[in-house]
């Protein structure tokens, strides 16, 4: 008999199973894959790893393989309102009792081996995409890349998008070491593709010593912008007249870019036509990147939580002009770089919301507001004990015309879905 009937109850006993939330290494992820025969998937298996951009790019993918007309596996993480978002197939979110079936398979196997809430999750999703033998199977690494849980699989093709430093604690102080954990995802003699314009010099030393065929953006494949579209050349491949992907940003370029090149890699296994290419790119969705709801004072919705995703938000803020003042909703956890984040945002933020999100590392808006203070000077702010309380306060300020921006941590985000839902 399965251990547990229902998914709260799962993921409740996961959460207690092992006695550190993050505990990186392979040994015990290898030893329960192992008894479950994960490595024989037939499947065309990407991983992506990077500090900003990978459930982007992720996503770009998905929609573009289904364009095409091949089935697809997807694990990402964290999720936002349902834990059952981490995987989908063909570009739906996985049913509850899929998912109890797949914890109840690595729960009979793993004897008294200890796992991670996030590393249980992760030999569910492999082993769900085993059974269900989709066409390409696209994992997200949860955090750096050489210790994560997804890297006990062999990627055919492992793509790393931008590297910035978060995460210290476990990845380093600086962008050549963290860009060494990251590049722990390539394999030898296979494709190893990076989006980032300005990549570590750690990732190609890693590539070249692994003897990986070293793909990077402005060197082996290239993008040029023009007025209304892009273009996009790689080795031997060229694509032109592409429109602008769907998810906002200047910086989502570089992610379509990375996602062509790793298309281009697996074009004699799974050939795309350019149609496909261009439907996926238009067609793409994600919930929580600069993610925008109309309405009379405009809703954006992000889950950048370090300088580095600030800046391209306040990027793209500024690209999209809005007509009256701009109110920020900021909440992050406690071992973020909140004052760098604030002075990112600073630019496109007449006024300030700081809350608290609902998470055991919530770090106290208090100490958001004091980075305000430090930065921003005499710009209206003030604290709330929640994010709904946030959320109130900025539409009842708000005009007509105005927009509220939600940003700062995925849980930042997902309370304020959740006060619309």
């Amino acid at each position: 008999m399965p251990r547990f009937a229902t998914l709260p109850e799962w993921l409740a006993w996961q959460e207690t199973l092992h006695p550190d939330k993050i505990d990186l290494g392979l040994e015990r992820v290898s030893a329960v894959s192992a008894r479950l025969g994960l490595q024989d998937m037939q499947a065309a298996l990407v991983s992506v790893a990077g500090t900003n951009g990978k459930g982007s790019s992720v996503a770009m993918l998905e929609s573009i393989l289904l364009q095409a007309g091949y089935r697809t596996g997807c694990y990402t993480s964290p999720h936002l309102l349902r834990y059952n978002e981490r995987i989908r197939i063909n570009g739906t979110a996985i049913d509850d009792a899929s998912l109890c079936e797949a914890f109840a398979a690595v729960d009979t196997v793993r004897d008294d081996t200890s796992l991670t809430y996030f590393e249980f999750g992760t030999l569910a999703a492999l082993w769900l995409f085993r059974r269900l033998s989709p066409d390409a199977v696209l994992l997200e690494v949860g955090l750096g890349g050489r210790l994560d849980a997804v890297n006990v699989m062999d990627a055919d093709v492992a793509l790393v998008t931008a590297v910035d430093i978060d995460h210290s604690r476990w990845l380093g102080n600086d962008r050549e070491t963290i860009g060494r954990e990251k590049a722990g995802i390539f394999r030898s003699g296979r494709p190893a593709v990076c989006s980032d314009p300005v990549a570590p010099r750690s990732l190609r030393s890693v590539a070249d010593g692994l003897g990986a065929h070293w793909y990077g953006l402005g060197e082996q494949f290239h993008i040029e912008t023009q007025a209304d579209g892009w273009q996009w050349r790689g080795p031997d491949t060229r694509h032109t007249d592409l429109p602008l992907p769907s998810l906002p940003g200047r910086h989502q370029l570089n992610n379509a870019a990375g996602t062509l090149m790793v298309l281009d890699c697996l074009r004699d296994r799974l050939p795309v036509e350019p149609p496909a290419i261009r439907s996926g790119l238009t067609g793409t969705t994600l919930a929580g990147r600069c993610q925008v709801i109309p309405g009379p004072v405009e809703l954006v919705l992000d889950v950048s939580h370090n300088p580095h995703g600030a800046t391209a938000l306040a990027g793209t803020l500024a690209d999209r002009r809005c007509p009256g003042r701009t109110h920020v909703i900021l909440g992050m956890l406690q071992d973020k770089d909140a004052c760098g984040t604030v002075a990112a945002l600073q630019p496109v933020a007449d006024q300030w919301y700081l809350a608290s999100p609902d998470a055991s590392q919530g770090l106290p808006a208090e100490q958001l507001l004091a980075c305000v203070r430090q930065l921003s000077g005499d710009v209206p702010a003030q604290c709330f004990t929640d994010v709904a309380g946030a959320m109130r306060q900025a539409f009842a300020d708000a005009s007509a015309g105005d927009r509220v921006v939600v940003c700062g941590s995925f849980y930042t985000v997902a309370d304020a879905m959740a006060c619309r839902v």
